[in-house]
């Protein structure tokens, strides 16, 4: 089995997401954590200080950015 991609974000005071790892240029970074949590949502760890990692298999994580092609 391969090793997760760890996938970083970063949360502003508001709860907005400030930036997020591997975000597709056509999305915001709201709209990439969103997408994500929809599709990977159990694969989500909040982290301390406004952070938090996705730890996906990279093969999925290459899915879901060709899935946000026809969503974009």
């Amino acid at each position: 089995m391969s090793r997760p991609f760890i996938l970083h974000v970063r949360f502003g005071p508001d709860g907005q997401v400030m930036e997020i790892a591997e975000r597709p240029q056509h999305m915001t970074p709201q709209q990439w954590f969103s997408f994500l949590w929809g599709k990977a949502g159990d694969k989500f760890q909040a982290l301390s200080g406004g952070r938090g990692i996705f730890r996906l298999p990279v093969e999925f994580l290459e899915e879901l950015k060709k899935e946000t092609l026809s969503h974009g």
